[in-house]
Parts: structure tokens; C-alpha cells; sequence
């Protein structure tokens, strides 16, 4: 099992260290051997690392969490994304990596809303978890949590800032007979430049307990304030899992997937740390481009019900059999007077929410299981 785990790592690792940096510059060939050893040490250490110690009751800004302490010999890597040009830093280098992963295991989580999968990241003791917000849909959904070692949690989605994909999750309480959740270890994203260097973690494709959590090495190729992009392998099912830098520390959150997997954007931990008491409430606003809701009706906000004058081929609406002349009396829990009202409630939930809608048919009820559509 190792050996064919390292032969496809070797493989991969080489592929990417021999193609030209986010910088410009080739990666010296050596690298390959050293992180086709991160990749036999992760795996084997994953199973003997100790979950990291958290102080009761402390925020994530003031516990240690998953930081991890960088050498002086690694400052530049860290700070500026140099490449390792020592057998002393590749060698430093690679143990770093292999303790961030380990610690990171422990507060990367699987997230499933109904019948979509994501994941997540605990981020305090008491168990708010960081995702995407088209992960997390809408607030006041009940969620599972899955921790690395198989334990499903039972957790509650906060708010979404979904202007940049941003969302939180509550697990439940009394569920870890009063002791801290292990946590990541919130960092900043206000010095994040083009070159450095960051580790991804996440469960691709959804939780899968023989496999484990992933761990991904890459560098950042671009920086804005809503997004950062990676050249991390990520693909379906890693959406809202955590990006560290190489202390360990949370820098941003995995949000869409490209069709490249070497092309992925994340959410910039300081889009969270600068909505944290709207998200913490329950707060739900915006919207992000490429994640609008549709649902594919038209109608009147002329009369005083929801009448549906119009659905589009192909629509959400069509999937689900609603027809011309249908009215919609209820949205989810929403109750549904006129079709402004409807408007109002498709723009509250996300691309891929199953909802249940309750309408009438010459004058006979009508229920619906819609799959929200998905528009620019």
C-alpha cells in the first residue's frame, strides 16, 4: 500500500516541481525528493499525531490551535515564498509541512446539508466550523459534521456573507462532554503575496474514513481582497475546507473549484474575522457571481398571489413539474402571498438547495421537490 501510495505521489509531486513557479522561476529538482518524502512521513505520522492541545475556553485568536513554529531558516519561505535553496531548508521544509497536516486533521471536518457534501474547519473550542456559503446554503439548516476519525456530529448553519462565499456552522453543544474541540488557528490574509507557499486540506469527492483527510502542497498565484487562487489540487467535495500558510495558521477557505484543478479560489480568512458577530448571528445577505439562485419562472407582481406565467425550458421549475397557471401558496417555510414574495424566497437559498414547494392547481394541491437552479 505505501509503496504504490508513493510511486502515484512521486509522480504527481515531480509533475508539478518541474513546471515553471507562480514566479517565474523553475523549482530546483531536489524539491522532488523531498516532498516525495513529506508524502511517506504525512501518511505515516497522520495516524501517530496527538490531537493539538487547546486552552479551555479560549478564543482562536489567543490559543495556540494549529500554529505551528517556523524555523529562522524558513522566514523567507514563509513570509515571501522564497524556494528552498539548502539541504538544511528542504529538509526543514518538509517537516513542516508534516506537522501542519497533522494538526490540521484533527479540525478538518466533513459537512453534509441533506443530500450535499462540503467541508469545513473548526474553528474555536466551542465549535463554530468555517465553510463556503454555497456549502452551507442558508441559516438555521440542520447540518452533520464528520470529524477525521468517522464521529458525526449533529451542527446548525449561522450566517453567509454570500458577496464572497463565506459561512459558519455551530456544532451542537454537549457533544464533546464539556472539553474544547481541537481548532484551527485563525491567521491573516492582509499580507498574503503572489509565490507564497500553502497547504490545503479536505476530504475530495466527500468523507471517505479508510482514505482520511487530504492534504494538498501548493503556492498562491493571485491575491485580492474576495478571493485568493492556488495552484492547490482541489476537486469536488473539497469546497469550504481550510488553506493554512506554513505556521499553521488559517488563511482562507477553499470556495470554488475550477475546471483546472491546479486553478482553485479561496475565501480570504479576513472576509470572516471582518463579518465574524453578522455571521455568529445568523446574518444572511449578498450574492456571488456565478452562485445566483433561479429557480425559472416568470409572473406578475401585479395581483395578490403567485401566479406562474411563464417556465423556462430546462428550468429548476420545469424539472420539478411546475406549469404555467400554478400558484405557489408555500417556499420551504416560507409562506408565499405574491410573486414578489417567491422572488424573495428563491434569492434566500443556494444553487443546489433541495426545497419543497406547496402550490395549487385548478384548484387542487400540488407539491414540488425543486432543485435551485444555478445562474450568473
Amino acid at each position: 500500500m505505501i509503496a504504490n501510495f508513493a510511486s502515484r505521489f512521486e509522480a504527481a509531486l515531480h509533475i508539478y516541481l518541474l513546471k515553471p513557479s507562480v514566479t517565474g522561476k523553475s523549482c530546483l529538482v531536489a524539491v522532488t525528493i523531498v516532498f516525495f518524502v513529506v508524502g511517506l512521513s504525512v501518511a505515516v505520522s497522520a495516524a501517530e499525531a496527538q490531537p493539538p492541545k487547546a486552552k479551555n475556553k479560549a478564543s482562536a485568536v489567543e490559543s495556540l490551535g494549529t500554529k505551528i513554529p517556523v524555523p529562522s531558516e524558513l522566514q523567507g519561505i514563509l513570509t515571501s515564498g522564497e524556494i528552498p535553496e539548502t539541504l538544511q531548508q528542504l529538509q526543514l521544509l518538509e517537516q513542516q509541512f508534516g506537522r501542519v497536516s497533522a494538526a490540521a486533521r484533527y479540525c478538518t471536518v466533513s459537512v453534509k446539508i441533506g443530500q450535499a457534501q462540503g467541508c469545513g474547519v473548526i474553528i474555536d473550542g466551542e465549535g463554530k466550523v468555517l465553510t463556503a456559503a454555497h456549502v452551507a446554503m442558508r441559516p438555521n439548516k440542520p447540518a452533520t459534521v464528520i470529524l477525521a476519525n468517522g464521529r458525526r456530529l449533529k451542527a446548525m448553519t449561522l450566517g453567509s456573507n454570500k458577496n464572497v462565499d463565506a459561512g459558519m456552522l455551530q456544532i451542537s453543544p454537549g457533544q464533546n462532554e464539556g472539553e474544547d474541540w481541537p481548532h484551527a488557528t485563525l491567521g491573516s490574509s492582509g499580507k498574503l503575496s503572489p509565490g507564497m507557499w500553502c497547504i490545503a486540506t479536505g476530504h475530495p469527492s466527500g468523507f471517505d474514513q479508510d482514505r482520511g483527510v487530504v492534504t494538498r502542497v501548493g503556492r498562491i498565484s493571485r491575491v485580492n481582497r474576495s478571493a485568493l487562487r492556488t495552484d492547490c489540487a482541489l476537486i469536488g467535495g473539497d469546497s469550504g475546507g481550510p488553506l493554512f500558510d506554513l505556521s499553521g495558521q488559517l488563511i482562507a477557505i477553499h470556495s470554488r473549484i475550477g475546471n483546472d484543478v491546479e486553478e482553485n479560489l479561496h475565501i480570504p480568512i479576513d472576509n470572516y474575522s471582518n463579518s465574524w458577530e453578522r455571521l455568529v448571528a445568523g446574518d444572511f445577505w449578498g450574492s456571488l457571481p456565478g452562485f445566483r439562485p433561479v429557480l425559472g419562472v416568470q409572473g406578475s407582481s401585479q395581483i395578490e398571489e403567485a401566479v406562474i406565467d411563464v417556465v423556462r425550458l430546462g428550468s429548476a421549475a420545469k424539472k420539478a413539474g411546475i406549469q404555467k397557471g400554478d400558484i405557489i401558496k408555500e417556499f420551504g417555510d416560507r409562506k408565499i402571498n405574491d410573486f414578489q414574495s417567491l422572488k424573495e424566497a428563491v434569492a434566500e437559498t443556494m444553487p443546489g438547495e433541495i426545497v419543497r414547494v406547496r402550490g395549487l392547481r385548478d384548484g387542487s394541491p400540488v407539491f414540488f421537490r425543486v432543485v435551485i437552479g444555478r445562474g450568473e
